[in-house]
């Protein structure tokens, strides 16, 4: 884990809410995708870093994207950022997405809905830098109005169906409907969203006797697991608390789907 005075070498707003934020970081060179940083803001009025997942990650070049929705003062301020704005940041935190243990002929879903989808564009590149032929990207939004955001970069690295809840744009209904009506086929499933998107995805795993892999999204104090404030029912016994909870900061934030409860 490293403290780092980051930099901002480009930011960009990607739809409504939603912005692109590159950093010059050594924290870059030792981060795996699936992981999180902690931003924090310059006011001191707002002391708690801002947990924001890893998008995309540049180690030769030293550079982390951050892609995020505003929600508060520091995710605002954030997306104000310009070039050469220097914001303090933790990490890199949290566990990764196994992804060394994906063989080439492995065919591979990611499945991402909303803000969830960002953590995964850094797997989807990973995974063809390592050779896997076999990539389908499942992205969930609401609607097409409010901007399919990162769907040309995922393009890059997979095939890509879309699910709206309007019907504006691919499946109309959620990222499970998207791969029933695709007839999508896969010995892996790699995910990240809100808990009901995950829940189901579980359940699709569980049916069709795939491997999960989930990113659980959860507000975080401190991102180290000294506060016990985010924690997720499991089933094994965690060696910190010793009851059947595990940090979602430190333990996570990614888990096989079939040791969790949600």
């Amino acid at each position: 884990m490293i403290q780092s005075l980051a930099v901002v070498k480009k930011s960009e707003r990607l739809s409504d809410g939603i912005y692109s934020v590159w950093f010059d970081t050594e924290i870059a060179r030792s981060a795996r995708p699936g992981q999180f940083v902690m931003v924090n803001t310059h006011s001191d009025a707002h002391l708690l870093g801002r947990p924001i997942s890893i998008s995309d990650i540049r180690k030769e070049a030293g550079q982390l994207r951050l892609v995020f929705r505003t929600v508060g003062y520091g995710s605002g301020e954030l997306s104000e950022a310009k070039i050469g704005d220097k914001f303090e940041i933790m990490g890199p935190l949290g566990n990764g997405f196994p992804l060394d243990e994906v063989a080439p002929e492995t065919k591979v879903l990611l499945m991402g809905g909303g803000i969830g989808a960002p953590p995964l564009l850094g797997v989807a590149n990973k995974l063809k830098k390592l050779g896997v032929e076999s990539v389908s990207a499942v992205l969930g939004y609401r609607g097409e109005a409010g901007g399919l955001f990162l769907a040309e970069d995922f393009k890059k690295f997979s095939n890509v169906y879309i699910a709206t809840d309007d019907g504006s744009s691919g499946t109309h209904g959620t990222v499970v409907d998207a791969v029933k009506e695709n007839d999508i086929q896969a010995d892996v499933i790699f995910a990240c969203g809100p808990m009901p998107m995950l829940s189901a995805i579980k359940k699709l795993a569980a049916e069709k006797g795939i491997k999960a892999y989930i990113s659980l999204e959860e507000r975080m104090a401190c991102g180290v697991g000294a506060c016990l404030g985010c924690v997720v029912k499991t089933k094994k016994v965690d060696a910190h608390s010793h009851v059947n909870n595990s940090r979602i900061c430190t333990e996570g934030p990614v888990f096989e789907a079939e040791e969790v409860e949600i």
